[in-house]
This record gives C-alpha cells, structure tokens and sequence, in this order.
C-alpha cells in the first residue's frame, strides 16, 4: 500500500543541516535582506559557542529566519517548523533539504521532541518560537507550556533574538511586505548552569520575559515609515473587528488609509507610521456611546487588547455558545499542497464553542464527520498565512476551519479565553504589552 505524504513525514530522522546547502540559503537571505535591512545589535554571540545551542526568539512574522538565521553565523540552525507546512509545494521542498524539523503546533509532538534531541546529540543547532505561531496582532504571545521542560531537558547554552519591526514589515492581516526598519536583539538567555538549577516555571518566565514585545509600542517610539503603497488600512478591518466607539462587531468598513464604523459612523485614519488618529464629527455625540477621542485606543495593539477583553467577557456569562457555519479543510494524503492553498476545503458543518468545549458537527469526504475537544486541549488556534481561516488538530489530524462571517479573531480570542477561563494551562502574563508600560 502506498505510503502517505504524512507516514514519509514522520519517518524522516535528522541531523544537522547541510553546511553547503545552508551556505546557499543564507546568500538567499542576504539578496531579501537588501530590502528589509535588519540591523543587528549583539550582546552575546551565538556565532561563537562551543558546542550546540538553541536559539529562541519572539515570532515576529512568518519571514523571521530572515532576522534569526544571520544573527548566528557562522554557526548554521535546523529550525522547528508548522507541520503543515511541510506539505506545501514548493516550500516542502525548502524544509527537507534543510532539515528544517515538522511540529503540529499546540498539541503534544513526541517526533519532534525526539528530532531536536537527535540534532543537538549530532553537534547541531536548533532554533524554535516558544509562542508557536507568528504573531496576529504585533504583540508577543505566552511561550507555550513545554518549552521550559525541554530546554531543562537538552542542558545546552540557550540564546534569544527579540525582533522589533519584523511584524510591522510582514503583518498577518495584509500580506504585502511593508519595507521600513527591524532591528533585532540578540543575547543569551540561559547558561547550561542556570537550565539545572533554575524550575521549569523559572525557565518559561524568563522566556516570557526576555521575548515579550510590541511592535507598536516600539514604533510609537520610533517612528518608522513603513511603505503600505499608500494602503495602510488594508484588510485591517480583519483584526480591528469591533468598533471602540460603539461596540459594533464587523461592522469596520476599510479605505486605503482608513476605516469608517458602518454603525456609528466613527472613522479612523492610520498613516505609514502606524499612527492612528480618530474623526468623531459623524458620530451623533447624544448616544450614549459617544466618548472623547483621548479616551479611544491609541495604538493598533490597544485596540485588539479592547477587543480580547471583551471577549474574555463574553465568555464568563452563563450559558455562553458562539457557533457559525464554516467550511472545512484537511491536508491532503498523497499529492501536496500548490500555490497558496493551506488545505484541501472537503466538507462542512457547524462548529461551536461553549464552557464544554470546541465541538464540530458535519461531513469531511462526503461521511459525517465530528469531534469534541475540551478547552484545556485547546489554548488557541493556528493560522497559515493571514487572517482569513485558522486550525487545530482533532485526533492528530490537521483541521482547518473556514467561517461564513470571516470573524477569525474574534474565534482566537474566544477560544484563548474560554481555554483561560477553564483553567487552561496557557494564562496570560502579567508583562504583557500595552502602550502604558
């Protein structure tokens, strides 16, 4: 019987990447760096350590080998990659030649756990994002839980890269690559020393300390132009979903550098510095909604803050469900993805979430086809590329969901805060950002 594109996946045993093969790579990288310009400031360099490492960094977006794998030469990195990705043509091809290593985000990987300890057993690098996707919204996510236990368990020199720019340049909401300026931080995190006597709790806080960042906040500071071609509201109303002003959910209609509140008539103007000022004149000022422009978000990052605090209180009401139709897609067996497909759409049903849990009802492959996954096994979702649909994993397989209303934030937030809420293991932090720190 003919093998799977995921039975060959997991077969694969790794070791450290090609020298000639990443020496190729990195001229690659350079040619994009001509555009993106990073520039490095070291306070340690991982370029110079005896022996393997691990490097960690924020996941600022989804080019950030661009500002890691630089940072550390000549020394040469395997990195820990989307599993998913792996099936995509012809970026699968990329991956295995480069040993990068497959990990399906958010759930439980022994292979990949397994694959790193082989490569740093063999004298290699490894480099992984403890948040586990790119971030949507500028902002560091939680590392997620597990991160501390490994790096206790490899015992190696641990080094960090925080990068400040790089989502500004590939945001998740618009996929256009905005060139202004990243700047990217590089250090040391952990001693093997310190990995033996620091708890796994100490170890994930530091995580979270040393990485977390904002990118708007750092912008607010600097003030970097970034070229949106004159397009810097574009698809922003898929992240800035709720209006501040009125409350009104989807309701954000976008220009090229602005939106309007559909329902209250509040507009929002951003230019190239991310900058954000608010026009009140077409908002009736006897709702009782109406509130000063000092009083709204300052920042992009505020905004979407707004909006998950929101949904952590929607939530907590008794008898909370939220549900919606959406489409379906899973990955394909035997012939990988082209083009910018993430899956293969094959069905559809309803999916819902409530204090129970994310439950789906439908059909995959024209068979009914169901599950029901607690919210401790589901702290947030993965999103492939923007923010037009988002996935777990069911029973080991790769779902990927498709809603009707294009309100994929508002599902991440609800179902981050429905996991908190019942005492998941993914909290929040208490450093996270906002524009008062």
């Amino acid at each position: 019987m003919k093998e799977t594109l995921q039975t060959r996946l997991h077969k694969r045993q790794l070791k450290p990447v090609n020298p000639v093969l990443y020496w190729i790579l990195q001229r690659i990288t350079d040619v994009l760096n001509l555009a993106v310009k990073p520039k490095f400031e070291y306070k340690a360099y991982p370029g110079k350590c005896d022996g393997p490492f691990i490097l960690i960094s924020n996941h600022a977006s989804r080019n950030d080998y661009l500002f890691t794998a630089p940072a550390c030469r000549p020394k040469r990195l395997n990195y820990v990659v989307g599993y998913n990705e792996f099936l995509r043509f012809p970026l699968s091809i990329v991956l295995k030649l480069a040993n990068a290593v497959p990990k399906k985000n958010f759930v439980s990987d022994m292979y990949t756990i397994k694959q790193i300890m082989k490569i740093i057993r063999a004298g290699g690098n490894v480099c992984f994002m403890p948040e586990g996707m790119s971030s949507i919204t500028g902002m560091c996510q939680p590392v997620m839980p597990g991160g501390g236990k490994l790096l206790k368990k490899l015992g190696v020199p641990v080094y960090y890269t925080r990068i400040s720019g790089g989502y500004l340049t590939f945001t998740k909401h618009c996929l256009d690559q905005r060139n202004g300026r990243t700047e990217v931080l590089v250090d040391q995190m952990f001693t093997p020393e310190e990995l033996k006597q620091l708890t796994v709790e100490e170890i994930e806080d530091r995580m979270n300390r040393l990485i977390a960042h904002d990118d708007y906040i750092w912008n607010k500071e600097n003030q970097v132009k970034f070229n949106g071609k004159g397009k810097m509201a574009r698809n922003l109303d898929t992240l800035l979903y709720m209006c501040p002003e009125c409350g009104a959910m989807y309701e954000m209609e976008c220009g090229d550098n602005h939106m309007t509140c559909k329902a209250c008539g509040m507009r929002v103007d951003i230019d190239d510095r991310y900058n954000i000022t608010y026009d009140l004149t077409a908002v009736d000022s006897s709702k009782e909604y109406f509130r000063e422009a000092d009083k709204l978000p300052k920042l992009v990052s505020d905004w979407t803050i707004l909006e998950r605090n929101k949904a952590a209180e929607t939530v907590r009401k008794e008898g909370f469900t939220f549900s919606e139709h959406v489409r379906i897609g899973m990955l394909p067996e035997y012939r990988q993805l082209v083009g910018k497909a993430t899956s293969i759409i094959c069905g559809d049903g309803t999916l819902s979430l409530d204090k129970e849990g994310l439950h789906f009802r439908g059909t995959a492959y024209d068979k009914p086809y169901e599950f029901d996954l607690s919210p401790s096994a589901v702290p947030t979702f993965g999103m492939c590329t923007d923010i037009s649909r988002f996935y777990t994993f069911a029973a080991g397989d790769f779902v990927e969901f498709y809603p009707d209303d294009n309100d994929v934030l508002r599902w991440d937030h609800l179902v981050e805060e429905m996991h908190r809420y019942c005492g998941g293991k993914w909290q929040n932090t208490e450093y996270r950002h906002n524009s008062d720190q």
